[in-house]
């Protein structure tokens, strides 16, 4: 069921000699209007994710887009029945995405981007593609594209060794995805770099693909860096939990696990607490 509350999330990479004087206008307005949520400011773009009612969300376009850099930026909709954060912070990074390489520019350089519709026809017919899962390991634990190669990676920092040291042909074809888009962006300009030919990006991540065609050849449920946890491909929320202890995101089952302890431990960091505490 739709919710009342408007959760959106959008990115762009563009210069902003100004990034500091930016900071305070947007927080002040996102308090004026009741929204929280994440605003992150770099020199390289914005990237934000607000939660609030429609009108609030309507009132903070229409400020954005008072600047022409942020006209028309997409986004990524989706409701629920609780704000999805807590508090409303505008944060001042050097990248909006962490990478780590001051040589990749995504405002000046990146792959093509590839169309929902484009990328669930190309998957149905079987066409010879490599799908690259761009995401953390934990994300990908619960849900992600059939057949797509993981990178297992510990942060979006580890991508360009991870991808140095695979098998993935240079001559293929990739299509890479994120959550959101913003990942994918950067890395495929990392590929590009690296040597690869022919890099697309999921246009809108993956909430754009369930938002544009539903679930097919999704498996699992979409990691969402918000309390919602897990959403599935109605853009619903599942019924995921984050473990209080370590913060990895459990599912039903893994919450029925004799190794799983409400605020104390679960599967993934009961050997470490048991460490901790001295056990046998």
């Amino acid at each position: 069921m739709v919710g009342k509350i408007v959760n959106i999330a959008g990115y762009k990479f563009v210069d902003l000699p100004d990034r500091d004087e930016l900071r305070e206008p947007f927080k002040s307005v996102c308090d004026e209007v009741g929204l929280l949520g994440t605003i992150l400011l770099s020199h390289e773009g914005i990237n934000f994710f607000l939660s609030g009612s429609q009108s609030s969300i309507d009132s903070f376009i229409e400020y954005l887009e008072k600047d022409s850099r942020f006209i028309n930026i997409p986004l990524k909709i989706s409701y629920s029945e609780r704000m999805s954060f807590r508090r409303m912070n505008v944060r001042l990074k050097k990248e909006i995405i962490s990478l780590g390489l001051e040589s990749i520019r995504p405002s000046e350089s990146t792959g093509e981007t590839i169309s929902p519709s484009t990328f669930k026809s190309w998957l149905d017919e079987g066409r010879e593609i490599v799908v690259l899962d761009t995401r953390n390991d934990y994300e990908v634990r619960l849900g992600t594209f059939e057949g797509a190669v993981d990178l297992n990676l510990s942060t979006f920092r580890a991508f360009p060794d991870a991808l140095a040291k695979s098998e993935i042909d240079k001559n293929q074809t990739v299509v890479m995805f994120c959550t959101g888009g913003i990942r994918c962006e950067k890395a495929s300009a990392v590929m590009m770099q690296q040597g690869w030919s022919d890099v697309r990006q999921l246009e809108g991540g993956i909430l754009g693909y369930f938002e544009e065609v539903g679930g097919e050849h999704w498996n699992g449920d979409c990691f969402v860096f918000d309390r919602r946890v897990a959403l599935d491909p109605a853009l619903e929320e599942t019924t995921t939990q984050m473990c209080w202890a370590c913060r990895e995101p459990l599912t039903e089952e893994e919450m029925e696990s004799e190794q799983y302890e409400i605020a104390n431990y679960c599967p993934y960091c009961i050997e470490d607490t048991r460490t901790l505490q001295g056990a046998p």
